[in-house]
């Protein structure tokens, strides 16, 4: 049970009738799986750290960069050359030494990345490359384990959640059949993007996640895209594919 410091330090949570002592008591029970810890794991990152999630891991191979800084916020300036899991960890357990946050300072793919889905409650899908999409995709479809998935590029964002524990929801790869996507995604590196964009879409992955896991509200269903230069969301719905080569019965 939750002492008087984490009551307190929850206390602005739990007080929302939605989420109340038990649904804080299921974030801190919870394991939340943060694949990427760039722009778009950095606020998801530290917002579970610090909304009481109990465990929480974050995979990422690559290391900071000073142009990394413009926008990934879990690092700072004495972070660069040091790998992006571990900085990102050293600024969650900061914010809230309450987590247990394990760092996986390489890339989680094949047997490793399957290992670490079966274990979670919620996976976040942070990363910006389609083959690294579809197999996270596949991962959470085989272990029956919610997905988060967020992206970010320029001024434009997009997020959905595919749950595989319902039979109506389609997975990634309806949205977007393999066949018809390249194996490399547009990057920022490569074509740019608004700093606190990959913050919005971050955050809202972060509320999706906080969702799923406590067991308050309604989980995002459909695709959700924001159009930064003009302010303006759009709502799409998105059927099952019934010949999808990942969900299809």
């Amino acid at each position: 049970m939750m002492d008087d410091q984490a009551l307190l330090r929850y206390s602005r949570q739990i007080m929302l009738p939605e989420v109340d002592i038990e649904g804080q008591e299921r974030l801190r029970r919870a394991h939340a799986l943060i694949i990427g810890a760039g722009g778009l794991g950095s606020p998801v990152a530290l917002y579970l750290a610090a909304a009481g999630v109990g465990r929480i891991t974050i995979a990422d191979a690559d290391t900071v960069e000073l142009s990394n800084l413009q926008r990934q916020i879990a690092h700072q300036q004495s972070s660069i050359g040091h790998n992006k899991a571990a900085s990102a960890k050293a600024s969650m357990q900061a914010l809230n030494p309450e987590c247990h946050i394990t760092a996986i300072e390489e890339y989680a793919d094949g047997e490793k990345l399957a290992q670490l889905v079966a274990s979670s409650d919620v996976v976040l899908d942070c990363t910006d490359r389609f083959s690294s999409r579809y197999a996270i995709n596949a991962a959470t479809q085989k272990a029956g384990v919610p997905l988060v998935s967020g992206a970010a590029i320029r001024f434009s964002g997009q997020l959905a959640v595919f749950d595989p524990r319902d039979p109506d929801c389609p997975c990634y790869a309806c949205l977007y059949p393999p066949d018809d996507m390249g194996d490399e995604a547009l990057s920022c590196a490569e074509s740019g993007v608004m700093a606190p964009l990959v913050g919005l879409i971050g955050c809202f992955q972060a509320v999706e996640a906080f969702k799923l896991l406590s067991g308050a509200g309604q989980v995002h269903q459909g695709l959700s895209t924001f159009d930064g230069l003009r302010g303006q969301w759009r709502h799409f719905k998105v059927p099952r594919d019934p010949a999808c080569s990942v969900c299809a019965p």
